[in-house]
């Protein structure tokens, strides 16, 4: 176990707001989240302090970069135009919201089989994906203040290699449905080297963009949540269902994200959690 104090952060929120589909809330001080091949509980003990289930070095290694904890996240939310309402309740609401940086093939897989799907049904998916060819996870033993898993068994999500015995008999099978092609498509160029998630991430916003959205099945609304949550490219601006009603209801039609060139994403993320929420 590991505690740490952590400004700007709730777990609980992280879990809610869309990004990531493997981290779940077990309780009102409790959550738990598969990630890195790896299952992480954490405990809120109260005035920003939290309880980790792994020892320090795990947690610095890891979970320190995952949770995006070197960032400022109250100035970027200070750096906004006060005058718009909807944005600072927005901001209000989604306190403690971080912009978790994931695996990149995993967050490329996970976002091919979001299109035109709810998040719980996304969730199921991702999780039998996993079954299917992950590896299955060792749960570490959990005592006080963590709280008993909502599992009894966990998997990690499958590397390129596992990923790539797949058969699309067996995403049909897992509700994949039209998806099935472009997931072989994904799998294929990462396991061909003709993707690789360090070539990705030395091209730039532009470039980035390109290669993802030549991707087949892979569109603006796809490639944009892939650098956003998978190479943290916080300037980018997913628009989906909900931020479109955003920006219908509260922005005349289209919200400036250009304002926010460092930030948009952040932004984005409290607005998305904000919209399904509350307002």
């Amino acid at each position: 176990m590991h505690k740490v104090h952590i400004s700007f952060f709730d777990p609980a929120k992280i879990a809610d707001s869309g990004q990531a589909f493997r981290i779940h809330v077990i309780d009102d001080t409790h959550t738990e989240l598969v990630a890195h091949g790896r299952y992480l509980q954490i405990a809120s003990l109260g005035n920003d302090e939290y309880a980790f289930s792994c020892d320090e070095k795990e947690f610095n290694d890891i979970w320190y970069d995952y949770f995006d904890l070197s960032s400022d996240y109250t100035k970027a939310v200070e750096d906004t135009d006060k005058d718009d309402e909807f944005l600072q309740n927005s901001i209000t609401y989604g306190y403690g919201i971080r912009i978790l940086k994931q695996d990149v093939f995993e967050t490329v897989i996970s976002y091919i089989i979001s299109q035109r799907r709810s998040i719980p049904s996304i969730t199921t998916c991702v999780d039998r994906l996993s079954e299917l060819c992950g590896g299955k996870i060792k749960v570490p033993k959990l005592t006080e203040p963590f709280v008993k898993p909502l599992k009894t068994t966990y998997y990690s999500f499958p590397t390129v290699k596992q990923a790539s015995k797949l058969k699309a008999d067996e995403l049909n099978n897992i509700g994949a449905g039209y998806r099935t092609a472009y997931i072989l498509s994904a799998i294929e160029d990462f396991n061909s080297g003709k993707l690789t998630p360090e070539g990705l991430a030395a091209l730039n916003d532009d470039e980035l963009y390109d290669a993802l959205t030549s991707m087949y099945g892979v569109g603006t609304k796809v490639a944009n949540c892939v650098m956003l949550f998978g190479f943290h490219r916080v300037g980018r601006f997913p628009i989906d269902v909900w931020i479109k009603r955003i920006e219908d209801k509260y922005y005349g039609g289209h919200f400036d994200a250009e304002k926010y060139p460092a930030t948009a994403g952040i932004l984005q993320q409290f607005m998305f959690y904000y919209i399904r929420n509350e307002a």
